[in-house]
């Protein structure tokens, strides 16, 4: 009973988490819904170009990921210089951000032009009923082209925001991304569909409203927070040397590398499972699209409490408060988890109504249904293994987050995706509900990690 108790933390304290991770909630909450509206305006427009628009999706997702990866091994430093007070440490960290957004821009815009038609391509398979494999290939070329031009904003934006948020600030980011949104919304409709005298664009004009959008929100967020620099005091000089600490840079390598080369390899592990899944044709492309699409939305809950663990705990971290640190994380974790328990039962009710809304075959309607209600049973013990990974993460402990994240999908959760989706009798629902039961070993091992308290080091001493 004791125990349980310490599991619940005062009011202040879930005010405290609550108003660090319900900005976050409503500014990925909003961008997911407009996103679930742009991917719905597509899918009324037919199979073919929402496919097309959902591959490239997942291979921009990888991307995404690269970039958060990129920027969190210096941001678990950024925490916790905050977290005493030093601002030109952050302003390191922010420089040290500033490089790997730009290199890894760089690989991904080569890695696009070049390759684009051939990472397309590992999506479409024989095998399906509904869909054009020909079509959804030149709708996903013409979708990534326009696509390219919005991987630059989108890497500046997450510059800025994660350092904000790691330094306390998630309003401002939040209303970015607010405007963002909206204005992807409204050229989406008129872009789509052809309204107000635009042409009739497709796909292609969900591209060029997504690019717009981004523009805006780097736009928004960049000149506010330089005007507001007495709130924000470790963006003052941020440009004006170009200098990291030797010994800084290579903390933040040895902390820092093990964490991107994890999101790399973690994003292109869930970019491969759903190449597994596409083995069984096009239908089950656009069924996980669907899938995905509102899970998404209901996902946020979880992940930006996540994201509020690596902050709260970051920052106990960094003001020397080890043992404050540990009792947060499992008070932070245990809300998560009760949190998603409901999140899962309000998204079960619309397992069968979201399909409904494409027009789309009704097989994949029902396939689609069928993977929202997988989904749905494994959310709670997704929340719980998010929790631990930011857990571990934020006390320094990337290696360990290597090996409980991309480590396990590739050596365990890939290959077995592979094998049911190529070779296994089974159907495809059957095939993705053993490759996502998977979750509940991965959350087996985060209790055990985080249970052994190790991670909680304050990295900073030696920075």
């Amino acid at each position: 009973m004791e125990k349980l108790r310490k599991l619940i933390g005062t009011k202040e304290f879930y005010k405290k988490v609550l108003w660090i991770s319900v900005p976050i909630m409503i500014q990925n909450g909003i961008t997911n819904f407009v996103g679930m509206l742009d991917n719905l305006m597509v899918g009324q427009i037919g199979t073919n170009q929402m496919s097309g628009v959902a591959i490239i999706n997942q291979l921009m997702f990888v991307f995404n990921v690269c970039i958060f990866g990129g920027i969190s091994g210096a941001g678990i430093f950024t925490s916790q210089f905050y977290g005493k007070g030093d601002d030109e440490g952050v302003r390191y960290t922010f420089r040290f951000k500033c490089y790997t957004c730009i290199f890894l821009t760089i690989v991904a815009l080569l890695l696009f032009i070049f390759q684009g038609e051939n990472l397309i391509s590992l999506y479409l398979h024989e095998g399906s009923r509904v869909g054009n494999l020909a079509d959804t290939l030149l709708y996903g070329k013409e979708y990534l082209l326009i696509m390219l031009f919005g991987l630059f904003p989108f890497a500046v934006s997450q510059l800025y925001a994660s350092t904000l948020r790691e330094c306390g600030e998630t309003m401002l980011p939040m209303m970015a991304g607010v405007a963002a949104v909206f204005v992807n919304l409204v050229l989406n409709y008129i872009l789509i569909f052809g309204h107000f005298g635009a042409p009739v664009m497709g796909s292609a004009g969900a591209a060029i409203a997504t690019v717009i959008s981004r523009f805006a929100e780097m736009g928004i967020i960049v000149v506010w927070s330089h005007r507001r620099t007495e709130k924000y005091p470790y963006l003052v000089g941020a440009y004006r040397g170009l200098k990291i600490p030797k010994e800084l840079t290579g903390n933040i390598f040895v902390k820092g590398m093990p964490l991107m080369v994890n999101e790399i390899l973690w994003s292109t592990g869930i970019a491969f499972l759903a190449q597994c899944y596409a083995l069984r044709g096009l239908e089950v492309v656009a069924a996980q699209n669907i899938c995905s699409t509102i899970g998404n939305v209901f996902n946020v809950v979880y992940l930006a409490l996540g994201n509020s663990v690596a902050i709260v705990v970051g920052q106990l971290l960094g003001a020397g408060k080890k043992e404050e640190a540990k009792e947060k994380a499992w008070q932070m974790l245990g809300f998560t988890v009760v949190l998603c328990i409901f999140i899962a039962l309000a998204m079960a009710l619309f397992s069968r109504a979201f399909p409904e809304i494409y027009k789309t075959e009704d097989s994949v309607k029902e396939l689609a249904t069928g993977m929202i209600l997988i989904t749905t049973t494994v959310l709670p013990f997704q929340a719980f293994t998010n929790g631990t990974y930011f857990t571990l993460r934020c006390g320094g402990k990337t290696f360990i987050t290597f090996l409980f994240d991309s480590f396990f999908v590739w050596v365990f959760v890939a290959p077995l995706a592979f094998f049911l989706a190529k070779y296994a009798p089974f159907d495809i629902l059957t095939v993705y509900g053993l490759v996502q039961a998977t979750e509940l070993i991965k959350c087996t091992i985060g209790f055990i990690l985080v249970k052994k308290g190790s991670w909680a080091q304050n990295i900073t001493e030696t920075a």
